[in-house]
């Protein structure tokens, strides 16, 4: 982040080095003048109307014209020498409650850093009083050659500052307002009520966007791809409000059903979210599966195999046994008939 501007918040006799960077930035496409016919740039030249003659910048001076059309010309070194008493300063004038500052007053807006680490105590003691108190600081600070009033306030762990206009700057708003002998019912009040509670069912300030510069995206896409312009409407302004009742109770029942479609396509959007993770789970666990199925079989084939190798060994075992058993029977059988034979030779 680029810094624009050094100098030191002063209140008192205490001093807060500090530097000051661009809180915002808008956001938008950069259009510019073309002819319409070829699409070629249009460059804008300075010519003086006294002379006719094309200006470089260097000779370009500032001028005030009064009413009579006599031209006061006042040059850059002419700028640049006048006094500020604020410059790179930020002058503190006082501290006030913030409920004290109109946002009408309010423009551009600044972060405030420490300048360096010998600035961070003070930096510090000041923000934590701002805090405790409550109030803001109320300064002037020059900028761009130029002084202007300012406000000091927190913003989380940081102080902002907030260029201001001048009170003489805010115009009078004497004759804008309504009548006061304009007034509402109870249940008016009540309706717009339950319209405002209705429109700010999860409402989500991230989540808006620039509507028009999408728009405008797509136009340019469309041009630069040849393809065909896309023809969005503006929805029609509303019609002047004669039942007030009957106008309120219809946006409450619109907005209800708007909330009702982001609630949907939220919900969507999470079930959605849901199946691509459980799709995502069933692929993952596809290969686990096919894995333990291998396992499985190779454990069942293993198993098998020891189990067959077991059956054979108690079958040859069995075998084993059965021939000794024969054998030893036809040895007994044998011994008894060579006895037999020996009894009879005998007598």
């Amino acid at each position: 982040m680029r810094t624009m501007w050094k100098g030191a918040i002063g209140f008192g006799l205490v001093s807060v080095p500090v530097r000051l960077y661009a809180a915002t930035q808008e956001h938008g496409l950069r259009l510019h003048q073309v002819h319409d016919e070829d699409g070629g740039r249009i460059h804008l030249k300075r010519v003086c109307e006294a002379c006719g003659e094309q200006v470089d910048y260097e000779h370009i001076a500032k001028g005030f014209q009064d009413d009579e059309g006599h031209t006061a010309v006042v040059t850059q070194d002419e700028l640049a020498g006048l006094p500020l008493p604020s410059k790179k300063l930020i002058d503190v004038l006082a501290f006030v409650d913030a409920d004290r500052i109109d946002p009408l007053q309010l423009t551009n807006g600044y972060y405030l850093a420490p300048e360096s680490a010998a600035a961070n105590k003070p930096y510090v003691l000041l923000r934590e009083t701002l805090k405790q108190t409550e109030r803001v600081a109320v300064t002037k600070i020059a900028l761009r050659t130029r002084e202007s009033l300012a406000l000091l306030r927190v913003h989380g762990d940081l102080l902002t500052l907030h260029t201001m206009y001048w009170p003489d700057e805010i115009r009078d708003s004497a004759g804008l307002a309504p009548p006061s002998s304009v007034t509402v019912r109870p249940q008016e009040l009540k309706m717009a009520t339950s319209l405002m509670d209705t429109l700010s069912e999860e409402f989500d300030l991230d989540e808006l966007e620039d509507e028009y510069e999408i728009a405008l995206s797509e136009l340019i896409d469309a041009h630069l791809s040849d393809r065909p312009v896309p023809r969005k409407e503006t929805a029609p302004a509303p019609d002047n409000v004669i039942d007030l009742m009957a106008a309120l109770q219809a946006s409450i029942d619109n907005a209800a059903g708007k909330t009702g479609e982001k609630a949907e396509r939220g919900a969507k959007k999470a079930a959605a979210s849901g199946k691509s993770a459980r799709s995502t789970a069933k692929k993952s666990a596809a290969p686990r599966k096919r894995t333990a199925a291998k396992k499985t079989a190779a454990a069942s084939s293993t198993s098998t195999g020891k189990r067959a190798a077991a059956s054979s060994s108690k079958s040859a075992t069995a075998k084993s046994t059965t021939a000794k058993s024969t054998t030893a029977k036809t040895a007994k059988a044998a011994k008894k008939t060579a006895a037999g034979k020996t009894g009879r030779r005998a007598s």
